[in-house]
């Protein structure tokens, strides 16, 4: 596709710009004022060889000190919203909401009061991966009373935070965390293949669904708020765009990692090819059940039209064929194989390539599968060694914004916000600190951890003040 700069576009009145981090990713303290012990915490001690360079979150950042300053430079870029998630063991340091930590909670509250105090609307993530270890120990998502204790959570967030927070995201990136189940890539780092995989990826949709369902019967009707789920959608093209095989196959991918989640929640159910492919590989196999497990009916209709906006975490894209993938973590059970143009950059981080036009690709099917929701692009960013003058990220901004929009303009997508991913560096999981995605550096040898914005910050202000897209 063509990437002519759409520099006559508007993103339109009422377009929402953002900024986004994680808890664990930037809060550190991470034993500080009754807070728990969370799974990464569990993995950065214990396992810390896991991690590439045996770093870990206990300081990071250190924003649960430094939050003022953080958002003072959400203010300076004119951010009409700041995406942060609250730490569940800060609420709750078991995860069990029959003992909470005010400590915690008071945090939360000056942060979110800090912010509005500067006309910048809190965009809440419940849950980013960071697991009570308790919780875990107890089984984590594949256990189904999971459900149960992220809707009390939940009640536990809308009761302290609702009056003022009016952009909720249940789960970060639902598909990571099963992976923490399937492959050990992610913690808990269990092996427990596609039965982990899919359970896991079963019980966090049901707790969606029940924390959408608590909303809607106890708090909207005061708070007028909305709530969605943040899905992370590496986007598949097919590898020959003639051959029909190559074409069925990408949109196979699309639904086995994106669909899995959305349809679901926009249809009903799963996929009707998810369904066919992993029931026929476990029959193959001589399960004597599918490893990917049923709705009642009644969980159908609880799931069906819990999202008041659709949530995509978008880097990536790769190319499909029929066939195996070497890298596990694209589902075997779907049969795809993934490659790349030779043509695309190649960020820091390998797994990040630079093709912007699966984002507009990913945009115009997702209008298409599911009649055109609002969207709201929650986390895109590029990583990169950590320099100032980062002309590559402001290239990766540029171009996806950019087709960003031609979807709006041309396309007529239903897109109202965009979200850079990250304000500040940050512990990037099992990366540690090897890749930076800030917009800020952050000086992790410094203990007071200062920030100074890069030329990437400079130029998203300008987008985000001018709403145009800068050359």
């Amino acid at each position: 596709m063509s990437m002519t700069l759409n520099t006559d576009y508007k993103f339109p009145d009422g377009f929402m710009f953002g900024a986004s981090t994680a808890a664990y990713q930037i809060e550190g303290a991470w034993n500080e004022d009754g807070k728990g012990e969370n799974i990464w915490d569990r993995i950065a001690h214990f396992h810390s060889k896991l991690i590439q360079d045996s770093e870990n979150g206990d300081i990071a950042c250190d924003s649960y000190h430094k939050y003022k300053e953080d958002v003072a430079l959400a203010k300076d870029l004119n951010l009409n919203f700041y995406r942060f998630s609250i730490s569940w063991t800060r609420i709750a340091p078991t995860g069990e909401m029959h003992k909470l930590n005010p400590k915690g909670i008071d945090y939360y509250n000056r942060l979110i009061d800090e912010l509005l105090a500067n006309n910048i609307e809190p965009l809440v993530t419940m849950y980013h991966w960071d697991l009570p270890q308790y919780l875990q120990d107890l089984g984590g998502w594949v256990n189904p009373i999971m459900v149960d204790y992220f809707k009390e959570y939940a009640k536990v967030l809308f009761s302290n935070f609702g009056d003022r927070v009016k952009w909720w995201i249940t789960l970060n990136e639902p598909l990571q965390m099963c992976k923490g189940y399937s492959i050990s890539s992610y913690a808990p780092f269990l092996n427990l293949r596609n039965t982990g995989h899919y359970l896991a990826g079963h019980y966090q949709l049901l707790a969606h669904g029940k924390v959408y369902r608590l909303y809607d019967e106890i708090f909207r009707e005061k708070q007028k708020g909305n709530i969605s789920i943040a899905l992370n959608t590496v986007f598949f093209l097919p590898k020959n765009k003639e051959s029909e095989e190559d074409r069925e196959t990408a949109e196979r991918a699309n639904q086995f990692e994106r669909g899995w989640f959305s349809h679901p929640i926009y249809k009903g159910d799963y996929p009707p090819v998810m369904r066919e492919w992993v029931d026929k590989k476990c029959k193959s196999e001589g399960r004597p059940w599918s490893t990917l497990p049923t709705f009642s009916e009644e969980e159908i209709k609880l799931l069906k039209g819990t999202a008041d906006f659709y949530s995509i975490n978008h880097y990536s894209t790769r190319l499909t064929t029929h066939g195996y993938d070497q890298n596990p973590v694209f589902n075997p059970d779907g049969e795809y194989k993934t490659s790349i143009e030779k043509s695309w950059p190649v960020s820091a981080a390998p797994w990040l390539i630079v093709a912007p036009e699966g984002l507009y690709e990913l945009l115009v099917w997702i209008k298409k599968e599911y009649d055109n929701p609002p969207v709201i692009i929650t986390e895109n960013g590029y990583a990169d060694d950590g320099r100032l003058n980062d002309l590559e990220r402001i290239d990766y901004i540029k171009s996806h914004l950019n087709v960003t929009l031609k979807a709006i303009n041309e396309d007529k997508c239903d897109i109202i916000g965009y979200t850079i991913w990250s304000l500040l560096d940050n512990f990037e999981w099992t990366d540690g600190y090897r890749y930076h995605f800030g917009i800020v550096s952050v000086d992790f040898n410094n203990p007071r951890r200062p920030r100074v914005p890069k030329a990437s910050y400079q130029y998203f202000k300008k987008i985000v003040t001018t709403k145009k897209l800068n050359v």
